[in-house]
């Protein structure tokens, strides 16, 4: 295999740069660069050397093969920040024997095939490197320090253990077995298909912290809404005029609440229009409202009556605050009163949802987790109709450890790791 390396941080001038190697030549084809090495996970300050040249003073750190990130022998040297610097030290490694630059997220690949992470660390990491918020960091740290991977190797021995025991009952089929084993395979199933169905349920939650909330501003015309839209991202992200009508289109502000990811949807003033562009504009607005995790209706004061009704747990507030007295939660995008406490409002209530995500955060584990449900229910229900059928349950139960295996990579995901690491850096 070859030795590959390539730039671990970010590119351009900084205070130091990471460069990364990893391979089964990278501690004896540099060590004319470096002098020597220092102890393994050890910084040692070295002097890099191209032939007489004197690249740089660097920091040089060893990891030995199974001790490392990758699975492999790896060497970090992490340099003064500088870009000729950089570009030195790849072009001299570029020259030794064996030596090939990275590609994107071949790194992790290696980390993969040689079982330091599973497919879900690897999607986890992934969501770990793309995370904004402090919400997505928590819940992508939860993945990549395998926790899905330990969750279902609880279900597959369960499930191993149901197979076992069902596999049993076919194998002496002929002869009297002397404990009825159903009783305990429909509870191993059960408990196997209440941890899942749980995971289903949370799975929406799960991908919206991924992804991130959609919160719709929804309110007659000129009721302000743009304006808080304003108000909220900090910025004049939406036109405002005293004219009624003048959003026509759905306008997004992404921002970051109390960590959660969320995006602002500013809308078109709800009511009846006799503009054909105004009038999508309003058919947007409902569309959106439909979708949308949250709604927050601002009331103008003038009786606002809206083709769209709130939830039970949309929030209702008065506009204009700063013209308008009314009892309640109120706000003035102009001067900035109650937006605040409106702020605090919908965290709260995306907090709620949070709070019930799942360990589940991609489609590709919620296909998993659905086939799995339906071949356990398929074998529950045999189990529950009698004393017939124990192949059909034999046959669901190794279906259902087969999908815990592709939730975790261990079977079938050849076709899915170009996609996986095309989301990745070279570096990692």
């Amino acid at each position: 295999m070859d030795t590959i390396y390539a730039l671990a941080s970010a590119r351009g001038k900084a205070g130091v740069a990471v460069v990364r190697i990893s391979g089964p030549q990278a501690m004896c084809s540099l060590l004319p660069v470096v002098g020597s090495f220092g102890p393994p996970r050890v910084a040692a300050l070295r002097a890099l050397k191209d032939g007489d040249a004197i690249l740089d003073h660097a920091l040089v750190i060893c990891f030995e093969q199974d001790r490392s990130f990758t699975g492999e022998t790896v060497v970090e040297l992490h340099l003064h920040g500088s870009q000729a610097i950089v570009q030195a030290v790849l072009a001299l490694l570029g020259g030794l024997s064996g030596f090939r630059l990275a590609e994107a997220g071949e790194f992790t690949r290696r980390a993969l095939e040689n079982g330091r992470l599973d497919l879900a660390q690897v999607e986890g990491l992934a969501d770990l490197i793309e995370s904004e918020t402090e919400m997505q960091r928590r819940q992508a740290m939860r993945i990549f320090s395998g926790e899905l991977g330990k969750r279902s190797e609880i279900w597959r021995q369960k499930l191993l253990r149901a197979a076992a025991l069902t596999e049993a009952v076919l194998d002496f089929a002929d002869e009297e077995v002397p404990t009825d084993v159903r009783p305990e395979v429909l509870a191993l199933v059960g408990d196997v298909l209440d941890d899942l169905r749980a995971e289903q349920d949370g799975y929406a939650v799960a991908e919206r912290i991924r992804d991130g909330f959609e919160v719709a501003i929804l309110g007659a015309p000129n009721a302000g809404k743009s304006t808080l839209l304003n108000r909220l991202a900090g910025r004049q992200a939406a036109i405002t005029s005293e004219y009624a009508g003048t959003t026509r289109d759905v306008i997004e502000v992404r921002m970051d609440l109390r960590g959660l990811p969320v995006t602002i949807l500013d809308t078109a003033g709800l009511r009846e229009t006799d503009d054909p562009v105004e009038a999508i504009g309003v058919a947007r607005a409902i569309e959106r409202a439909n979708t949308a995790d949250l709604r927050v209706f601002l009331l103008g004061g003038e009786g606002d009556s809206l083709p769209v009704h709130p939830l039970v747990d949309d929030i209702v507030v008065q506009g204009k605050a700063d013209t308008i007295m009314a009892d309640g939660l109120s706000v003035s995008g102009r001067t900035g009163q109650g937006v605040d406490v409106l702020v605090d409002r919908i965290a709260s209530v995306l907090e709620q949802r949070a709070a019930s995500s799942a360990t589940i955060t991609r489609s590709r584990h919620r296909q998993v987790v659905d086939q799995s449900v339906e071949a356990l229910e398929s074998a529950r229900e045999v189990l529950l109709n009698g004393h017939e059928g124990d192949e059909i349950v034999a046959d669901a139960l190794r279906l259902a450890i087969g999908f815990m295996d592709d939730l975790v990579g261990r079977i079938g995901v050849e076709d899915l790791l170009g996609e996986i690491f095309a989301s990745f850096c070279i570096g990692k």
